[in-house]
This record gives structure tokens, C-alpha cells and sequence, in this order.
């Protein structure tokens, strides 16, 4: 049975926010934020591209003839509606319902941004060996710590709206790449079976 991509849409947005909450009661503690940036960069791809897959291939499996746009459409409706209603579901829960789960995410995004900018002055201090250049290191590093310091962060959030508008714009992206290259995945195949079909 081949379900409607609307449908689908919801029972993507259904899934995201059951990992999501998962991630939120079992992980929220000193990794929240990591541990947030590897299911949203690892999990949620696949989750999203394994079901505009499922979407498309099903459909396909039950109609001779599929067009670029119908397979576009079958891929692309589906994760647009699970990202967009995931999106503003997360948005709210962070601002309005447990707003210290956003200050704990503020905080180690920030500590995560000071963690990587000692590394890469620690690395960059060990190869570098004219005395020079050295001091300069130490010069840019004095000044970006300083973006760091306790009144600089204070109010710092990267769970705003225009933030989450950001995440979605560069996620939408994502989407139609990805629609763009189911819909000529299938769209190809289908005019191959046909012209076989005729050659018989």
C-alpha cells in the first residue's frame, strides 16, 4: 500500500521527535550538545533519505509510468513536512516549555567553540618556530579568548528564530538535492523499463 507523502510527512515528524526526546531524557547531561550534533548529523539523514526513498520506491512499484515531478514531489513532500513541523516543535519546547535545557545547549556550544579554539592553538604552537610567529599566535589567540569571557557569552543563543530559520534553510537544501536526485533516479528507470517493454 503505498501511503500519501502528507502521511508520511507526519510519520516523519513523529519519528524525529520520538528521537528527539529520547536524546532530551536519556542524554541531556554533559554531552547533550554533542551527543545532539552526531544524531543530527548522522541519524536524521538517513531517517529522512531512508523514508523519501520508501515514499518514492513505493510509489514506483505501483505505477508504470513515473514523472521527474511525481518523483521529485513523492521525495521532497515527505521530509519537508517532518523537517518544518520538527523544527518549529523543537523551536517551542526550547523557549517556551524547558528553557533550561536551551541554557545547558547554550553553554556547552560555547564551551564546545572555546574547547576547539584551544586545540587548534595548542596544535598550531607546536609547529610554529620563530619566535615571531609565535608571539603573533599568542596575540590572535589573547584576542579571540576574549570573545569567550563570562560577559561576552552572557545572552549568547543560538536557539532563536532567525537561528532555526538558518538550520531549516540550510536542511531545506539538503532536501532538494536529494529530491532532485531521486526524481531523476526513477524517472530514468521507468522510461528504460518502458522502452524494453516495447522493444518485446
Amino acid at each position: 500500500m503505498t501511503k500519501s507523502p502528507s502521511t508520511l510527512g507526519i510519520i516523519l515528524f513523529i519519528a524525529t521527535m520520538i528521537v528527539f526526546f529520547i536524546v532530551y531524557y536519556f542524554f541531556s547531561g554533559i554531552n547533550y550538545f554533542d551527543t545532539s550534533l552526531k544524531i543530527n548529523a548522522f541519524l536524521l539523514p538517513v531517517l529522512y533519505a531512508g523514508t523519501a526513498f520508501w515514499s518514492v520506491k513505493s510509489y514506483w512499484n505501483n505505477h508504470r509510468v513515473v514523472t521527474f515531478r511525481e518523483a521529485f514531489k513523492r521525495a521532497f513532500v515527505p521530509m519537508f513536512i517532518g523537517g518544518i513541523l520538527s523544527i518549529f516543535s523543537i523551536y517551542v519546547f526550547f523557549n517556551f516549555v524547558d528553557t533550561d535545557a536551551k541554557k545547558l545547549l547554550n553553554y556547552q556550544y560555547v564551551q564546545r567553540q572555546k574547547s576547539e579554539l584551544d586545540k587548534e592553538y595548542v596544535s598550531a604552537r607546536k609547529i610554529l618556530k620563530h619566535q615571531k610567529d609565535i608571539d603573533e599566535l599568542d596575540q590572535k589567540y589573547k584576542e579571540r579568548s576574549q570573545s569567550f569571557a563570562p560577559e561576552a557569552v552572557k545572552g549568547k543563543d543560538m536557539l532563536t528564530a532567525s537561528h532555526f530559520s538558518g538550520y531549516f534553510a540550510a536542511i531545506l537544501i539538503f532536501y532538494v538535492v536529494l529530491s532532485l536526485f531521486f526524481g531523476a533516479f526513477f524517472r530514468t528507470k521507468t522510461i528504460y523499463q518502458e522502452t524494453t517493454n516495447q522493444e518485446e
